[in-house]
């Protein structure tokens, strides 16, 4: 039993949740409300713990699975895909027989990711590829959904190439959602530049590549800024911002690092 109608009504629902408020959803006001299915309302995940299976569903396996903003496990990051650890204690405790039952029927899942407290970045479909009871760990690994948007199927690619590219695509994201967590409230949720407060208008911009040795996803190498808008009201916006001093963390331990600053400054001057 697969639970395969529950699991595209999750996805469905998620489709319009992202669709309203982006890429990461809040708990309260848009995860907390559940998703419809047969007149139910299924919880999408248990925040307080990361396995969650869904009591409406007749078949073992997990339907999402939590990484907090400040998880006590560790999911480390492979070629493959991402390591989720089982839950502590006893390896057929419910919550690890239905993380393992996901691997062995191959069924399609959520992977909720904490960014903010409160808030998570689902990625879907995921599924586990690999389950190692000694390490006590599955791997996951992104697939993608096909088809008509009203009728989209979940699929693992077969070609382990496209595989891989998709775990770097989700890395990248992932990446960038975290360290956009941290930066933002930094710069009290507004454009470095500009002072702009709108939150859904600002990303976090590295001052030394994450490509780079130094460029680590810290505070002190980024910057708060608005989103790339080439010939619109944004623009307009930082054009008269022109001359002005730049916003800056109140926090010392917070502020662009000098070395780092000197570092890019460097580098685009030996482009130049």
């Amino acid at each position: 039993m697969r639970d395969d109608d529950i699991r595209s009504s999750c996805f469905a629902s998620l489709d319009v949740l992202c669709a309203k408020h982006g890429p990461e959803l809040p708990y309260k006001g848009a995860l907390d409300q559940g998703f419809a299915f047969r007149g139910r309302r299924i919880p999408f995940l248990n925040y307080q713990k990361g396995i969650y299976r869904a009591a409406a569903q007749k078949g073992p396996a997990a339907l999402s699975l939590v990484t907090s903003f400040k998880s006590p496990y560790d999911d480390q990051e492979t070629p493959e895909g991402f390591v989720y650890a089982y839950r502590a204690g006893d390896i057929d405790q419910p919550d690890n027989r239905a993380l393992r039952a996901a691997f062995q029927l191959q069924v399609p899942i959520i992977y909720f990711v904490g960014t903010p407290p409160g808030w998570y970045r689902p990625e879907w479909p995921v599924f586990l590829t690999g389950d190692d009871p000694i390490a006590r760990a599955v791997t996951l690994t992104p697939g993608r959904m096909v088809g008509p948007y009203d009728e989209r199927e979940p699929v693992l690619p077969d070609n382990p190439i496209e595989r891989r590219y998709a775990v770097r695509e989700t890395r990248a994201r992932l990446h960038q959602t975290r360290f956009r967590a941290r930066v933002l409230p930094a710069y009290a949720n507004q454009c470095a530049i500009c002072r702009l407060k709108e939150t859904r208008l600002l990303d976090a911009a590295h001052i030394v590549g994450d490509l780079e040795e130094t460029g680590l996803p810290v505070v002190s190498n980024g910057l708060n800024l608005l989103l790339e808008d080439e010939d619109g009201p944004m623009l307009d916006l930082l054009k008269k911002a022109h001359a002005t001093a730049i916003q800056i963390p109140r926090s010392k331990a917070l502020r662009p690092d000098r070395g780092l600053r000197a570092e890019r400054f460097a580098a685009f001057r030996s482009a130049a």
